[in-house]
């Protein structure tokens, strides 16, 4: 994770994106007798005091920017399947290993007969949810926490944060995040309730909180819904 997050600072760098930048790293620990990475502080506050339209279109629109960046996987920075894939919390279920809901057991068949859709692969953040959006005002001063990044279909990173505002803000607010989001792009996010349903299985089947695995729920009855 060290390796990936440095790596995927210096890409960030690069590509002139909003993210920290890479001062150092000591990959093997041999310097600083642990594996470890230094990297700027930015100004700006991870706290969303709400989840107003604008703020949430913005946060889509700084997503996009990420997205402008085509390549394929590369040392330290793999194809990535799903958002903050060193979890698996769909084959954890299907396995046995965690217990599981009729919901989630049919979302998961829905979505292993759909398969993957062929897509581009971009460079990917990997854990897209509010904790790790950096705020100064209403714009996004940088993404932080790259340790999960890599590379794969941008709906991975899209539907994470769609999943995240929806279980943050309410229904309304994926929209609001897919809005910011095309008219960066100007053009149509493929796949979106693929995705989103994937992004709704990489989750534990209680989440934190009550109200956090029903709004789950909803965002994934609602992906559903909308599978082809």
């Amino acid at each position: 994770m060290i390796a990936t997050g440095a790596t995927a600072l210096q890409v960030a760098e690069h590509h002139d994106l909003p993210a920290p930048r890479l001062i150092a790293a000591d990959l093997t620990g041999d310097q600083s007798g642990t594996p470890a990475s230094l990297e700027t502080m930015i100004a700006g506050t991870t706290s969303w005091p709400d989840g107003s339209p604008e703020r949430l279109r913005a946060a889509g629109a700084a997503l996009a920017r990420l997205h402008t960046v085509s390549m394929g996987p590369r040392e330290h920075l793999p194809f990535r399947p799903r958002p903050i894939a060193v979890d698996d919390f769909a084959t954890d279920r299907r396995l046995g290993r965690m217990p599981t809901t009729a919901l989630l057991q049919q979302a998961d068949a829905l979505i292993t007969a759909h398969g993957r859709p062929d897509e581009p692969s971009v460079y990917l953040h990997g854990d897209v949810w509010p904790g790790n959006m950096l705020w100064s005002g209403n714009q996004v001063t940088a993404f932080i926490d790259w340790k999960t990044a890599g590379v794969g279909a941008l709906g991975v990173d899209l539907s994470e944060l769609r999943k995240q505002a929806a279980i943050t803000f309410g229904p309304e607010a994926p929209t609001e995040v897919l809005t910011g989001y095309q008219q960066s792009t100007g053009h149509p996010a493929p796949h979106v309730p693929y995705w989103d349903a994937v992004a709704a299985l990489n989750t534990p089947t209680t989440c934190w909180t009550p109200t956090a695995t029903i709004r789950r729920n909803n965002f994934l009855k609602t992906a559903l819904q909308n599978l082809p």
